[in-house]
């Protein structure tokens, strides 16, 4: 169907006229009939309020820990001393599990202190860096080393923060260390593991962009190619030197001055990386005022229905608005292996926090960032399933997002209530994945998979296409992300620069050689998913280690 797109330019000039400068573009949105959703597992135990994909293939899942029992035990007859919670002081279940998308089967973990609203994400060697919560937890960092036998588990390092991380942000540095942002109460930074003492440094921009309502947790983070950070809080954006703890950078506010960041809790990612550009895309969330109206009126407000998009590096970066194809709050946003940008789960009305949303958005949506404005959104096939506060979006490696989660309860609830706390585990395959396009799916032949590749040099990759290849082909590299409300931390596509693509003799062997990162500051080590892209069908991902 055809819809309107209002596209306005913000100037932080003069920011009270920026309503003067908009123009209307005819929008195409796809009618609904692309991708596919599969049922995966009716109950994995856990409501999945924070997820993170590990390079052996296997998801870690958990809430937190004082929900009363959940609805899958800890191995072997454990049972845990839990005197914080509400409903139970002796918990023999679990709340955090691993998922194994190979086998499509959940193993019950144990996790030890309180990780309600906390932050992660995974360390140069492929280790899930998890850390904060709440109450006993709060100054927790908990470690999960990846294994295949099935009997790793979370480790806990007492004290290993500095301050209070409850809703905190966390980001992957060019040394391999985790920085961590704000939390609530928390208007500072910190860095694990440990800098030298002191490790805790004052951000006051978090202070600046904290209203009554907060909407300045969980802040928007990604690295610029320059080694600083740009933090998107409330409304609005610093380029910080967190080295020097200097900011080197202040961006306007977003038209319209609507907050974005939790409890409003729109999304954002960073757009695929190429050429150096840099840009970011924020989408959704409540408009100013919501979270107020919701808690203590009842008055569930309508959710913005505009992205809003910048050059980080621009001399004069600007925000450019853009109309979505429905209202999201609390949506998920996830770069996907061919370069578009997946807008799924979330709620047309209301907040952020317990049973303030309203409206379930069925429907995901996909962004095309090539596109020209106007005709970049794309609807997707509905999903049966509500997927409100407190639900998680995963990009597997074989194209698929794996999706969990949903409870806007205090506690397990799945009766009597407008949306029952969900344990169901479902897939979303992209239309790319649709049987159609089988004959042009590239499929990597070489090199192995767990490959160790370095900085600067050249990458060759051997594929199979049973079909035709349209070259250049295209390659893509892809962090993978920690995901919790509504935001994937650490989330990081680059398409890599392409040196040459040939036929190997006679055979459907192609290669293609591509030049991998040129430092750290561009892409910080870790594992990668790797996807070769024909005529933007991209081929299941090859685990690379960039070191």
């Amino acid at each position: 169907m055809a819809a309107k797109a209002t596209i306005q330019i913000f100037s932080d000039v003069n920011h009270l006229r920026y309503f003067a400068l908009f123009f209307l573009l005819s929008c195409h949105v796809a009618s609904g009939d692309e991708g596919t959703w599969e049922l995966l597992l009716p109950n994995v135990g856990i409501s999945a309020m924070h997820s993170q994909l590990l390079h052996n293939d296997r998801v870690i899942m958990y809430d937190r820990t004082n929900f009363g029992p959940s609805n899958i035990s800890l191995p072997n007859g454990a049972c845990r001393s839990s005197p914080g919670d509400a409903v139970s002081n002796i918990d023999c279940t679990a709340h955090s599990v691993e998922y194994d998308v190979a086998l499509n089967r959940i193993r019950p973990l144990t996790v030890q202190s309180n990780t309600w609203c906390s932050s992660g994400g995974v360390t140069p060697d492929g280790t899930l860096q998890q850390t904060g919560g709440d109450k006993d937890g709060e100054r927790k960092v908990r470690l999960f080393a990846p294994c295949d036998d099935n009997i790793c588990d979370w480790t806990e390092v007492d004290n290993g923060l500095a301050a209070r991380r409850w809703y905190a942000t966390n980001h992957v540095l060019p040394d391999g260390r985790q920085i961590i942002i704000g939390g609530r109460g928390q208007f500072n930074f910190e860095f694990f593991p440990k800098t030298n003492a002191p490790n805790l440094y004052s951000l006051p921009f978090l202070s600046e962009t904290n209203d009554p309502d907060e909407n300045n947790l969980y802040p928007y983070v990604f690295l610029n190619t320059d080694g600083n950070l740009f933090i998107f809080a409330n409304n609005r954006a610093i380029l910080l030197d967190y080295s020097r703890n200097t900011v080197v950078k202040t961006y306007p506010e977003i038209p319209g001055g609507d907050p974005r960041s939790y409890p409003s809790t729109g999304s954002a990612v960073l757009l695929p990386i190429k050429n150096l550009v840099l840009e970011v895309l924020v989408c959704g969330g409540a408009p100013k005022g919501s979270y107020d109206l919701s808690q203590r009126r009842n008055t569930f407000v309508k959710a913005l229905d505009t992205c809003a998009r910048i050059n980080i590096n621009d001399v004069n970066p600007q925000w450019i608005v853009e109309k979505m194809p429905r209202a999201r709050v609390m949506g998920d946003m996830m770069l996907l292996p061919d370069g578009n940008v997946l807008l799924i789960n979330g709620g047309g009305s209301g907040t952020a926090a317990w049973e303030l949303g309203r409206e379930p958005v069925f429907n995901p949506d996909i962004y095309h960032p090539d596109k020209p404005v106007g005709l970049r959104f794309e609807a997707q096939n509905p999903s049966k399933i509500p997927r409100m506060y407190h639900s998680t979006a995963t990009l597997l490696r074989d194209g698929r997002v794996l999706v969990g989660g949903s409870n806007p309860h205090a506690f397990y609830n799945f009766t009597g209530v407008l949306f029952p706390t969900e344990l169901r585990l479902e897939a979303f395959s992209p239309s790319y994945l649709d049987p159609k396009y089988s004959s042009i799916r590239p499929s990597i032949v070489d090199p192995r998979s767990q490959s160790t590749i370095n900085y600067g040099r050249i990458l060759r990759l051997r594929y199979t296409v049973t079909g035709r290849v349209k070259s250049p082909v295209k390659v893509t590299m892809l962090f993978p992300s920690f995901t919790t409300h509504s935001f994937s931390m650490h989330q990081r596509l680059l398409v890599l620069d392409h040196v040459i693509s040939f036929r190997l003799g006679i055979s459907r062997i192609y290669e293609v050689r591509v030049r991998t990162p040129s430092s750290p500051i561009l892409a910080p080590p870790g594992y990668y998913m790797v996807f070769v892209v024909n005529q933007d069908i991209p081929s299941e991902g090859l685990w690379v280690r960039l070191q």
